[in-house]
């Protein structure tokens, strides 16, 4: 059982975290690659920055274009993600047992904060998050430890953050590492959709999905 007795931050990612939206990625980056008569996502994913934002890899797939090719990105985004979005089993359980025990929510994420708030409207109106950070929010984006420091800056200095208090949970190396640099719990959920898992790691706690770390949590006597 993980022991919950002294967690007081409890900072979690967002794509394929709390919410599946790689299938409106997908698709909506598809439609966006086929404009410029570029291979499918499939292909390209390939030339990514695996330290970067999928925003921030644009100019890596689209050169010259990207600003371009991400505005017609989020326009399309927008009118497709309604109708695909969606969260796992057992988030929303762990959130509201989470906050009943008076531990704060936050989200750390790269992601541009117009398709964030949008998302977080539709699932979790009611969820409430202390502080949400967005791509280039903070000094630094994840894996940077950056994002960490300015989520929690209003409650806890970073030099006194410990594993014990604050939990950063995310499916990829990118969040984890952003955990172990700022000297929080990493704790990683599922398999990154980039498939960049990396070798296991005993400074990370690894869980099969929600349901297997919602019934995780416990007080260590």
């Amino acid at each position: 059982m993980l022991d919950i007795s002294k967690l007081k931050y409890a900072l979690f990612d967002w794509d394929n975290t709390l919410v599946e939206s790689r299938t409106s990625l997908v698709e909506t980056v598809n439609i966006v690659l086929e404009t410029y008569h570029l291979p499918t996502w499939e292909k390209v994913k390939y030339l990514r920055d695996c330290n970067l934002s999928f925003k921030d890899n644009f100019p890596r797939i689209f050169g010259d274009a990207a600003t371009e090719a991400y505005a017609k990105y989020r326009e399309i985004y927008l009118q497709r993600m309604p109708l695909k979005i969606k969260t796992f089993p057992f988030v929303r359980k762990m959130l509201k047992e989470l906050s009943c025990r008076g531990i704060l929510l936050y989200i750390v994420s790269n992601k541009e904060r117009i398709l964030l708030e949008k998302e977080k409207e539709i699932l979790f109106p009611d969820i409430y998050f202390r502080k949400i950070v967005c791509g280039h929010e903070a000094p630094e984006d994840k894996p940077s430890p950056q994002q960490i420091f300015y989520a929690l800056e209003e409650e806890l200095e970073a030099e006194k953050i410990t594993p014990e208090e604050v939990w950063m949970i995310g499916d990829s190396p990118m969040d984890s590492q952003s955990a172990l640099n700022a000297n929080a719990q990493a704790i990683r959920i599922g398999r990154s959709i980039w498939g960049d898992e990396g070798d296991p790691d005993n400074h990370i706690i690894y869980f099969n999905d929600f349901k297997q770390f919602y019934q995780n949590l416990g007080t260590k006597s």
